[in-house]
C-alpha cells in the first residue's frame, strides 16, 4: 500500500491546485496509507495555512475516516481523538491525538503544562 505524505494529504482534502487534486485522487485509488505524524502536520496546515476552524478540521477528519482507499495509522485513536475535539474544540486536535496515543499504548497519565488539557481524563497538570 502507498504511504503519503502531508502534500498529498492536503491537497485531497483543500484542492486548491487542480492538477495536483487529480494526481493525489490517482495515487490514492488503489488503497493509501497514512501516518499519525502526516495527519497531525496536516491539521496543523489546515488550521493556519488555510484557516480551517474545528467545524471544517472535524468535516475533513470525518472524510480521512470514512474513505474508502485511505487507512489512518491508529484510525480507532485518531476516532477517540476526534470525539474528544468535538467535545473541547479549544484543545486542538493535535492534543487529543496525543491523549489518544498515549492513552491506547498505556501511557497514562499524560503530562501536561495545558490546563485545559489536563482536565481530560488520563491527562494530569505539572
Amino acid at each position: 500500500m502507498l504511504a503519503i505524505d502531508t502534500n498529498v494529504l492536503v491537497r485531497l482534502i483543500v484542492a486548491d491546485d487542480h492538477s495536483q487534486y487529480l494526481t493525489a485522487q490517482l495515487a490514492v485509488a488503489r488503497g493509501a496509507w497514512v501516518q499519525t505524524l502526516v495527519l497531525a502536520e496536516a491539521v496543523s496546515a489546515l488550521s493556519s495555512a488555510y484557516e480551517f476552524g474545528p467545524a471544517e478540521l472535524i468535516l475533513a477528519l470525518e472524510m480521512l475516516l470514512q474513505h474508502a482507499q485511505i487507512l489512518l495509522e491508529d484510525s480507532d485513536a485518531v476516532r477517540n481523538a476526534l470525539a474528544q475535539f468535538r467535545i473541547k474544540p479549544a484543545l486542538g486536535f493535535s492534543d487529543c491525538l496525543i491523549l489518544e496515543l498515549a492513552r491506547k499504548r498505556g501511557h497514562l497519565p499524560l503530562a501536561t503544562f495545558d490546563r485545559d488539557l489536563a482536565r481530560c481524563p488520563g491527562a494530569v497538570a505539572l
